[in-house]
């Protein structure tokens, strides 16, 4: 029996997570060149994209990954690929990095951003046909992922024609209606006290927010802005957080256990503690107190 393809997203199982966690030593450094940055708070200088970091060694390891927050690259320690790293390099390429063929370098650092893109849809799909609340849009829900998976597996030069946005709004429908469908549910099956505080969530404006303890689960916050917002001990259970800004948001000892789409790179981004509670395929951040 052969050995299934570690970088073919086979079903929402383990083995299907994987393949959308990244994998820094099967990457070729790409977020280390691919993408730009400007010196700020994340990060302690300019960098252009296609211009690799000149913390990047010939391994394609950072040689100051142990101490990236210390020496203001916190940056660094927020982003998450999705796996898209080692999809592009291993996959897409076959294992030929851009120094070993430097005439594939620009198109593979304009492909990882798009690929990027790809396997965060993925996730949300998989992640939506994980609800057996959303069973009546299973079919549509298989269908979406099986067509990202393929666009997935295209060659480079067609990932670049792809037209993402058209692709990913396609795909939003499906997330919207998972959303509802898992929240109106949930929402009829609480039988437990409520002192819901009701917000305009979705796309709202709630940055630094005082939210401490509020009760604030079956909502949705897709697109909210919460950026240092106080979140501390707040109940976000079965929330849409698709898109979320949690940049400093403080969620110390905050329930986010069954929240809907939440990611590793959100998560990344806000502060938490040994108290919150996040979904179980997420990992706690190593950089919370």
């Amino acid at each position: 029996m052969s050995s299934p393809n570690p970088y073919h997203f086979e079903d929402i199982g383990d083995f299907g997570r994987a393949a959308l966690k990244a994998d820094c030593e099967k990457c070729f450094g790409l977020c280390c060149v691919s993408l730009p940055f400007a010196a700020s708070s994340d990060f302690a200088m300019d960098k252009q994209a296609g211009q690799p970091c000149r913390h990047l060694q010939s391994d394609f390891r950072c040689g100051i990954h142990n101490s990236l927050r210390q020496k203001g690259f916190r940056g660094c320690t927020v982003y998450d690929c999705f796996g898209a790293g080692q999809k592009v390099s291993q996959f897409t390429y076959s294992g030929i990095d851009w120094r070993q063929a430097p005439e594939t370098a620009k198109q593979m650092f304009e492909v990882f951003p798009v690929m990027r893109q790809l396997h965060e849809l993925l996730a949300y799909l998989s992640e939506a046909l994980s609800h057996a609340d959303a069973h009546l849009i299973h079919e549509e829900l298989r269908t979406q992922l099986n067509e990202t998976q393929r666009l997935t597996e295209l060659p480079p030069e067609e990932i670049l024609k792809l037209d993402i946005p058209a692709h990913r709004a396609e795909v939003n429908l499906l997330l919207l209606k998972t959303s509802e469908l898992v929240r109106e549910e949930a929402r009829r099956r609480y039988k437990g006290p409520s002192s819901r505080k009701n917000l305009k969530g979705r796309g709202a404006d709630l940055i630094g927010a005082k939210l401490k303890g509020a009760d604030l689960k079956f909502q949705s916050f897709r697109g909210a802005y919460l950026i240092a917002a106080d979140l501390r001990d707040a109940d976000l259970r079965i929330t849409d957080l698709i898109g979320a800004d949690f940049r400093d948001a403080d969620i110390r000892g905050a329930d986010l256990s069954g929240s809907l789409f939440l990611t590793q790179f959100q998560i990344n981004a806000a502060k938490g503690n040994a108290a919150t509670k996040i979904p179980a395929h997420l990992e706690r951040p190593f950089h919370w107190t």
